[in-house]
């Protein structure tokens, strides 16, 4: 019997591009009633909800930890005798560079300067318990816990799709253990499926509506020219060509090239800025920071706040959480479709682990640096910050490196390919998602994938429009609630799958 071919899901397809529609036009035309409403909604979400999301995550560490180092973590997808698609180079780095996106190289530079004016645990700003925890709490937020929100999706869609034999190729496709095979067919599992969608959008565009304004900034720093929103929106226009013509040409020939670039790329930039920069200071204040956050890892999860209410919590912890949320499913459609043939242990060891890693010396090469800059005098980081130009901190920071241009070029093309790297998978979990009958080693449409890549695009440059740094952060939290539940969800439904797989 010839299997179907896949096919566009049309009620799927035009409702998410209604919403968006809908969305970005009254961001475009009221910014600043649009900016309000999110912001209110942020704080409602923050406070109600924002102990869900800690809970949440949690409940993936020890949930990954269980099947990693129990007897499910032989289980191999796509049966015994498969063998993994990619090498294992090329998988970490698809996987790191759709996780991560150009939103790594913002907060790694400057995330440390936030924290100072105010940090922790109720200490002062600016004492010295202040600056030794600046730099560590951005590693914590992109460390283990952020990179188990994007496992633990992933391991959910990746057993019923491989065991089952699931035809479709979405978030619904999670469900199965709990509502069956043909939950993809039915309404829940097409809101389920329309939910992720619009989340996905919502989270690419805080990245890029992060990253677009600090690529701006590095390209007027490098011309010497006033920044622009002109300038802004040829940078996603740049990024958007970029990785349409990644994702038309597909997973082999396009992702899997950016990527395997981009992460030379990346650890050639973090090697020059090692030894050129200050190496000692780099090395002792990442060993210290490192040595901090495992020390108090367990305390900073738990963390919240009940009796000072600094409102940290809500501003930073919750915000990642709920970024990380809303990255999941889509991290979990990406990384299922790329990882046929690995066990469960290796698929969650090597995310985790290879994750939280590359994130970690980012934060520990670049982030330093940059805090060393600001401590010698060379760049006032923290003035700039504070005065809301975080784009142009960053590129000063750039420019601050000797051998000029050469590395500020260099920072350049890694943010777009990380930007393109990030959007065509995304382009392609989302296509993904709005396809039937896509079986396993079957691609959504070319034209399909093409079309979502340029529909990302829309939300970044409204988002611009607010020039709200808490109005994007805020998009993103409000697109993750419904994603919270779905989560629960899914993770009862993925050991109810492995509990009938191993009676079987």
């Amino acid at each position: 019997m010839t299997e179907p071919k896949p096919t566009v899901d049309r009620l799927l397809f035009s409702g998410c591009v209604l919403l968006i529609a809908v969305v970005c036009l009254s961001i475009a035309v009221v910014p600043d009633r649009a900016a309000a409403v999110v912001g209110t909604a942020y704080q409602w979400i923050a406070g109600q909800f924002g102990l869900a999301y800690q809970w949440m995550t949690i409940g993936a560490t020890v949930v990954l930890a269980v099947l990693a180092f129990g007897r499910h973590g032989r289980l191999r997808l796509g049966g015994e005798s498969s063998r993994p698609t990619f090498s294992t180079w090329s998988w970490m780095g698809m996987l790191f560079c759709a996780g991560i996106g150009a939103g790594l190289l913002y907060w790694s530079t400057i995330e440390w300067a936030v924290y100072l004016d105010s940090p922790p645990f109720g200490l002062v700003p600016n004492s010295s318990g202040a600056w030794e925890w600046a730099p560590t709490y951005g590693i914590f937020h992109w460390g283990l816990s952020a990179w188990c929100l994007y496992c633990l999706p992933t391991v959910a869609i990746a057993v019923p799709y491989y065991q089952r034999r699931i035809p479709f190729l979405r978030l619904s496709t999670s469900l199965v253990g709990l509502f069956g095979d043909d939950i993809v067919r039915r309404p829940l599992g097409r809101v389920v499926d329309f939910i992720f969608i619009i989340a996905l959008v919502g989270g690419t565009g805080t990245s890029l509506g992060l990253a677009t304004p600090m690529i701006g900034a590095c390209i007027s720093q490098l011309m010497g020219i006033e920044e622009t929103f002109l300038i802004d929106t040829g940078v996603v226009g740049i990024a958007v060509v970029l990785f349409a013509g990644s994702v038309y040409v597909g997973l082999d020939r396009g992702i899997k090239r950016l990527s395997d670039l981009n992460v030379g790329l990346a650890g050639a930039f973090l090697l020059f800025v090692l030894i050129a920069g200050p190496t000692v200071f780099i090395l002792k204040v990442g060993t210290n920071s490192i040595g901090l956050m495992l020390q108090e890892f367990i305390r900073m999860n738990t963390w919240t706040d009940p009796i000072l209410k600094t409102g940290f919590v809500e501003d930073w912890s919750v915000f990642y959480w709920a970024w990380w949320i809303a990255y999941g499913p889509f991290m979990g459609l990406f990384v299922t479709r790329i990882s046929k043939g690995r066990t469960l242990r290796q698929l969650i060891v090597g995310m985790v682990g290879f994750g939280t890693l590359g994130c970690a010396v980012f934060y520990v090469v670049v982030g330093n640096t940059a805090m060393w800059m600001d401590m010698a005098g060379l760049v006032d980081v923290r003035t700039l910050i504070n005065q809301g130009q975080n784009g142009t901190a960053i590129a000063q920071i750039m420019a601050a490196l000797p051998l000029q241009p050469l590395p500020l070029i260099a920072f350049i093309v890694m943010a777009w390919i990380f930007v393109a790297t990030t959007y065509d998978s995304a382009s392609y979990a989302i296509a993904s998602s709005a396809t039937r009958d896509l079986s396993d080693g079957l691609n959504p449409a070319q034209w399909h994938r093409v079309f979502w890549a340029f529909a990302l695009a829309v939300l970044p440059i409204t988002l611009m429009i607010l020039d709200d740094l808490r109005a994007v952060k805020s998009a993103v939290l409000v697109v993750s609630l419904p994603l919270l539940v779905i989560g629960v969800i899914m993770t009862i439904s993925l050991f109810r799958t492995l509990k009938a797989n191993a009676e079987h």
